[in-house]
C-alpha cells in the first residue's frame, strides 16, 4: 500500500488549485475579448461551456486547500493578470489561436495530471479519483479545441511553445512557492 508523501501532496493540491484558477482566468479572457471585438457566440458559447467545468475543478481544489490547510501560490494574483491577459491577446489573434490556447494548456495538463495520477498513493484514492476525472474534462477541452480549429501549423507553433512554455514555468513555480 503506497501512501502519499505530505510535501509532495501539499504541493499537488496548491498548484492544481492555482492551474485551475487560472484556465478560468484565460477564459474570462476569452469571453472579454468576444464581448468587446469578437462577435462569434458559437465559440462563446463553447468556451462558456469549458469555464464551468474548470469552475467546478477550481471549486474542489479551493475546499481541499481550506480543508488540508494548505498555503496557495502566492503568485495568483500574477497567474490572474497573465491568464486573462493570455486568454484576450490569443482570442484578438483570432479563433485559431484562442482554441490553440485551450489546446496547448490542455496538453500539459494532461501530462502533469497524468504525473500526479501515478504518484498519489492508495491512502488519497478521492483525491486520486477526481484528478483522473478532471483530466478527462482537460483531454475533452483538448479535442473541443481542434474540432473547433486549433492548428500548430505555421506560426502557431511558436505560439504553442511559448504557452506551453509559460505553462510549465507557472506549475513549477505554484509548486514550491
Amino acid at each position: 500500500m503506497k501512501k502519499t508523501n505530505k510535501n509532495l501532496l501539499e504541493e499537488f493540491i496548491r498548484v492544481d488549485h492555482a492551474g485551475e484558477r487560472g484556465a478560468i482566468k484565460i477564459y474570462e479572457g476569452q469571453l472579454l475579448a468576444l464581448n468587446t471585438f469578437i462577435k462569434d457566440s458559437k465559440l462563446k458559447k463553447k468556451i462558456e461551456e469549458m469555464k464551468i467545468h474548470e469552475k467546478e475543478h477550481c471549486d474542489y481544489f479551493e475546499n481541499e486547500i481550506k480543508k488540508r490547510n494548505i498555503t496557495p501560490t502566492k503568485f495568483l494574483p500574477l497567474w490572474d493578470l497573465l491568464g486573462v491577459s493570455l486568454g484576450f491577446g490569443s482570442t484578438i489573434l483570432g479563433k485559431k489561436a484562442a482554441m490553440l490556447c485551450t489546446a496547448s494548456v490542455e496538453e500539459v495538463i494532461d501530462e502533469h495530471y497524468a504525473n500526479q495520477i501515478k504518484c498519489l498513493g492508495s491512502d488519497e484514492k478521492k483525491l486520486k479519483d477526481k484528478i483522473i476525472k478532471f483530466r478527462e474534462d482537460e483531454l475533452h477541452h483538448k479535442d473541443i479545441a481542434y474540432e473547433e480549429g486549433a492548428t500548430k501549423k505555421g506560426l502557431y507553433s511558436v505560439l504553442d511553445k511559448i504557452i506551453k512554455t509559460g505553462s510549465k514555468i507557472a506549475i513549477n513555480i505554484s509548486e514550491k512557492i
